[in-house]
């Protein structure tokens, strides 16, 4: 089965059940233009996060990984009225690039954004939190892991990227901490799905906070 092909049927869902949306295609245009990586999620993925949001009634989400804000934007469109979501980028490049999409889409009320390494920054966040979402540096996702289930209550989802890369994580040699870290932790339930894409061969891991 080709990589066409699953650009293929990615567009099919994204036409068919995503659907187009103005602030968030000007949200990755503003990033391209900024010459931003293209590593954002997915619009597919995007409305599960979104629809993770409102499952969850979040009114306190934590996103690590900003970088243009498309992600940040699905989840804040997820929280529930009057709630926050906090989003940690290292960079303030792209920090910059974010402010302008979420203020585009009127959704600067309801997000912060916090530039600084993520592990100098984290310490100082306060939660708990509903629903955090990892998605930044990924040799570092177990540490992010540890303190997103610090921050997390009872019932909290934390959701981890870009943990599959193609298969790397059956290589013994360069399995994924976190998802070795999250298979050890006794207070979460947790799964992974594999996907494939317009973003290539990967896959997210979903942990459920029990205690």
């Amino acid at each position: 089965m080709s990589s066409r092909l699953w650009h293929e049927v990615d567009s099919y869902i994204t036409d068919t059940l995503v659907q187009p949306d103005a602030a968030l295609e000007a949200a990755l245009e503003a990033s391209d233009a900024a010459g931003l990586p293209q590593i954002n999620v997915s619009p597919a993925h995007g409305k599960l996060l979104w629809m993770l949001a409102r499952l969850q009634s979040a009114r306190r989400i934590l996103e690590v990984g900003t970088l243009g804000g498309y992600s940040t934007l699905w989840l804040a469109r997820g929280l529930a009225a009057g709630g926050r979501l906090i989003t940690l980028e290292a960079l303030e490049k792209h920090a910059a690039v974010a402010r302008i999409n979420i203020e585009r889409a009127g959704l600067s009320q309801a997000v912060e954004i916090r530039v600084g390494q993520a592990l100098a920054t984290l310490p100082m966040v306060e939660g708990p939190f509903d629903l955090t979402f990892i998605d930044a540096d990924k040799q570092h996702n177990a540490e992010y892991f540890s303190w997103a289930l610090k921050l997390s209550r009872p019932g909290s989802l934390i959701v981890v990227d870009n943990v599959v890369r193609e298969g790397a994580v059956v290589d013994a040699r360069s399995r994924d901490a976190a998802v070795q870290l999250i298979a050890a932790e006794r207070r979460v339930a947790a799964t992974a799905i594999q996907t494939v894409g317009a973003k290539g061969y990967d896959g997210f891991a979903i942990a459920l906070v029990l205690e």
